[in-house]
Formats: C-alpha cells, sequence, structure tokens
C-alpha cells in the first residue's frame, strides 16, 4: 500500500512539474515554473518598494535622463518580441538612478528597474548602459527570479527525500555519521544544482540582453568593452567559479563574444 501511494504521489509531482515547464527567451531552454507570475510580480513590487525606501534617489538630472532613456527604448524592444521569440510582458515600467558609488543594477520582476550611479562610470555610453540594463530586463523576461525559487522548491524536496532515505538505511555505528552525511547532501545540491543553474541563467542574460539592446538600436558589440570594464574594477580575482552565482569573467566574456553575431541580426542603428 506505502509503495503504491509512494507511486502515485511522484506520478502527481512529475505532472505538476511537466505542468509548470516554460521555455525561456531566445535560447529555448527547458524552466521549470512552480511560482506564478502574479506572486513573481508581487514579491517583485514589494522588493523595489522597500530598496527605495532606503537608498537615496540620485538628483542629477542627467544621469536621471539616461536611465530612462535606456531603459525605456530596452523596454520598448522586450515588449515587441520578434517572431515569436517570447511573449510581450506588458509590465508596468519604471525606472529609477539610486545615488550610490556601487556598480550595480536590477529589473526585478513587473519591470521594476533600478541602476547605481556607481556603474555609470563603467558603462560610459548610452550603449554601455544598454548592455547592463538589457541584461537586468533579460532577467525579468526570462523570469529568472521565479525559476530560482521553483529551483531552490526541488532542490528541497530531493534533499528531504534524501535524508529520509539516510535515516531509514543508516544503521548502527554509522548513524553517528548521519548528520554529516545529511550536510554533505545539501552542500551538493547547491554546488550541484544550485549554483550552476544560477551561472546559467547569468549566461541567459547576457545573451538575451545582447538581443534587446540590438532591437533597441545599441551595438551589441559594445558589450564586450563593457565586461572586459567590469572586469577591470574588481578588486581581486574572487570566487573559482564552480563555487559562484556568476560566470567567471573570462567565461562570460567569450561567451559573448560568440553571441555578438546572433545578436547582430536585430541590429538597426538609430
Amino acid at each position: 500500500m506505502r509503495s503504491a501511494l509512494r507511486l502515485l504521489l511522484a506520478l502527481c509531482g512529475l505532472t505538476s512539474l511537466l505542468a509548470a515547464c516554460e521555455t525561456a527567451p531566445v535560447t529555448g531552454r527547458s524552466q521549470i515554473m512552480l511560482v506564478n507570475e502574479s506572486e513573481e510580480r508581487q514579491m517583485g513590487l514589494q522588493a523595489y518598494q522597500q530598496v527605495l525606501a532606503k537608498e537615496p534617489l540620485s538628483h542629477d538630472a542627467e544621469a536621471i535622463a539616461l536611465v530612462e532613456k535606456v531603459g525605456r527604448r530596452i523596454a520598448a524592444a522586450a515588449e515587441r518580441p520578434p517572431a515569436e521569440m517570447w511573449r510581450a510582458p506588458h509590465f508596468r515600467w519604471e525606472f529609477k538612478t539610486i545615488d550610490k558609488n556601487e556598480p550595480n543594477a536590477f529589473c526585478l520582476p513587473g519591470g521594476k528597474v533600478a541602476v547605481y550611479t556607481g556603474l555609470l562610470p563603467i558603462t560610459r555610453t548610452e550603449a554601455g548602459l544598454a548592455v547592463v540594463i538589457g541584461h537586468e530586463v533579460a532577467h525579468a523576461l526570462a523570469r529568472h527570479g521565479a525559476e530560482r525559487m521553483s529551483d531552490q522548491m526541488v532542490a528541497s524536496v530531493g534533499v528531504a527525500a534524501a535524508a529520509a532515505t539516510l535515516a531509514t538505511t543508516v544503521s548502527g555505528r554509522n548513524r553517528a555519521y548521519l548528520p554529516a552525511m545529511m550536510a554533505a547532501v545539501g552542500a551538493g545540491a547547491t554546488v550541484g544544482f544550485i549554483l550552476p543553474m544560477s551561472r546559467a541563467q547569468e549566461s541567459e542574460a547576457d545573451r538575451i540582453g545582447l538581443v534587446l539592446m540590438a532591437m533597441a538600436g545599441y551595438d551589441p558589440r559594445e558589450a564586450i568593452a563593457v565586461w572586459e570594464r567590469m572586469r577591470a574594477a574588481k578588486a581581486g580575482g574572487g570566487q573559482a567559479e564552480w563555487l559562484s552565482t556568476h560566470p567567471a569573467d573570462t567565461t562570460r566574456i567569450n561567451n559573448i563574444k560568440g553571441w555578438v553575431n546572433e545578436a547582430m541580426k536585430y541590429y538597426r542603428p538609430r
């Protein structure tokens, strides 16, 4: 009876996962989505409001106008997908410039974009800024936030199942090693599944971002110089790639060089 119940639960879980599958823009990668879009956008709005409540907004009219201009052009490209490459998101776009010397930017679900002024000396030009905003909008367009939460759910179920199996199969003196075994299972899920998926999403955002900036009329070849400047701006060598949420700088730049020609098909200078 118990084995039949386990089989039924497994089939139900598989059916749910298959029903929750989506396809990422540009790359066509299959994604598991266990978080619906309305929940995702609500969480994005809440996080955006929290950031704006504690971070100082810029009063630099030139910087604000630049972020707004580039952001709107990237957003317009996102809302006009080429050849059914993705479903138009119809976000309620907002673009804010945060006065903080930090090379950072983000786009939360629903199209809530913020750029930190510390990023502008690295991006330098309008096209340079389009590289970063395109990358961040790509994360929202591909629903990477919801996918990340879904991956965590799947990993949690897997770790719990493995822990339960260990608890029932390990016996005798070996039970003293059970906590270490369970910790190893959790670490394995992080290094073997969560971190590689995060790096895959970052690379995917780079690739989608190149297409977005090209559609918006910005030369995607500019991305190579921007990421080289980003690498030069970092202090120290950073983590080993396999322990990082992001690809190594060399990996990222080489990948971008390989994707530029794909993006150039959509480039129409303005």
